[in-house]
């Protein structure tokens, strides 16, 4: 039996696809009785599984070519790296979302209609996956299987899928909530996180990865797909050790996984952490004691006095990765030469060439003293109340604030 998601052959009484997890079977919405893939009516009660059309529906056309949906910017990427990639080994996060019970959604639905409500949902997966440059390895008609770190190198693809999983959960939330009220239903999306070695063995022209997993990389990943409920996230242990102290998450044991001899130690992703570099992961840890760079420490005590003395000064720390910028600065904004000063903090990072003004909004975030959990009506207190405390003047640029804030005016 050809596993309709990654086209692996299975043996003909399989449930699961050994590749990569998919479900070999189809269960009927009325009595729950697993039928064959290809099943148009239930072997048990005769309650019809695929409505005409529906099954040509799920295949979603408009996302049969990689070209077609992967963004211009990722694709010459992609295109430029594949000769230096292929056939090596690469570490990678593969990522797995679905739609759950996606033929319940579409049941009784023309295709028209069931179009309306899945391009949507598989829009905002895709784009949660470019947004962090991954890349959409393969589209099915309620799902999505995608891949950080190959053919796209990142260091940091384990952090990047995770946070591609909050955000499209995020934003199919959102979109959930507009369709109850238009169609009735409520979509639904589960996700699950893998890290693992693959081989990428080729990357077409059409934007195609041909790629062979090491081990249980992609097996793993389409497990804790399977095992989430909706509207969660799980990951193994492999993506926490890669991603630890930039997510946070909660522990659900050792689960047995089918297929697998032993049980496997899964995650729930529940958000990200506020920590957006190594060093701020590191100070989770304990940070180690902080030795030489006396004569950087004296220019930059130099430059507070000047500060302190009402002129004020811009300092550009410049070094090759791993050196100590971060920690040099860390130093200084927590000596005692700044006792009483206002600190406000701001970073970039790799991935977020997506998100206009990511620094600036993160800079203003510290200054106004708005956390994640905030809603809109706190941000607008939070901003208006000291932008006004500051100078009555600058009242005219509170709406452009409240949007750089993604507030509603």
């Amino acid at each position: 039996m050809k596993c309709p998601r990654c086209q692996t052959a299975n043996v003909a009484n399989a449930a699961f696809c050994d590749a990569c997890g998919a479900r070999l079977e189809t269960v009927c919405p009325k009595c729950g009785e697993a039928n064959r893939p290809t099943a148009k009516f239930c072997n048990q009660c005769g309650q019809a599984i695929r409505e005409p059309g529906i099954a040509s529906s799920l295949k979603l056309k408009k996302f049969a070519e990689p070209k077609s949906y992967i963004p211009a910017h990722l694709a010459q990427k992609i295109l430029s790296s594949r000769g230096a990639i292929e056939g090596e080994r690469k570490l990678v996060t593969n990522l797995f979302a679905d739609i759950k019970s996606s033929l319940e959604l579409l049941a009784d639905r023309d295709p028209e209609e069931a179009h309306n409500l899945m391009d949507p949902v598989v829009e905002r997966m895709m784009d949660a996956v470019h947004r962090y440059e991954g890349t959409v390895s393969e589209v099915r008609g309620d799902g999505i299987m995608a891949i950080f770190g190959a053919p796209i190198a990142h260091e940091d693809h384990a952090q990047r899928a995770c946070y591609a999983a909050l955000n499209m959960q995020a934003a199919v939330q959102r979109y959930s909530e507009e369709v109850i009220h238009t169609h009735g239903v409520k979509p639904q999306i589960r996700v699950g996180l893998n890290s693992g070695e693959v081989v990428v063995r080729a990357v077409g022209s059409d934007l195609r990865v041909d790629y062979s997993t090491v081990g249980r990389t992609t097996h793993l990943a389409g497990r804790m797909e399977q095992l989430a409920d909706p509207g969660s996230i799980l990951m193994t242990a492999n993506t926490l050790r890669l991603a630890e102290g930039f997510v946070e998450v909660r522990s659900l044991g050792p689960i047995p996984v089918k297929g697998l001899d032993a049980p496997v130690e899964v995650f729930e992703l529940t958000g990200a952490s506020p920590v957006r570099s190594r060093l701020h992961a590191a100070m989770a840890r304990g940070l180690t004691p902080f030795v030489g760079r006396e004569t950087e420490l004296a220019q930059l005590y130099r430059a507070l006095d000047q500060a302190a003395a009402s002129h004020g000064q811009v300092v550009a720390i410049v070094g090759e990765a791993g050196v100590g910028k971060s920690r040099l600065v860390w130093e200084v904004v927590h000596s005692h030469r700044v006792e009483g000063w206002v600190i406000v903090q701001a970073s970039s990072v790799s991935y977020g060439k997506a998100t206009p003004y990511l620094p600036t909004r993160d800079f203003l975030k510290g200054y106004f003293q708005i956390e994640t959990n905030d809603d809109h009506r706190a941000i607008r207190e939070k901003l208006t109340g000291k932008l006004l405390t500051l100078d009555r003047g600058l009242e005219p640029h509170l709406p452009a604030l409240l949007e750089l804030m993604d507030v509603p005016a």
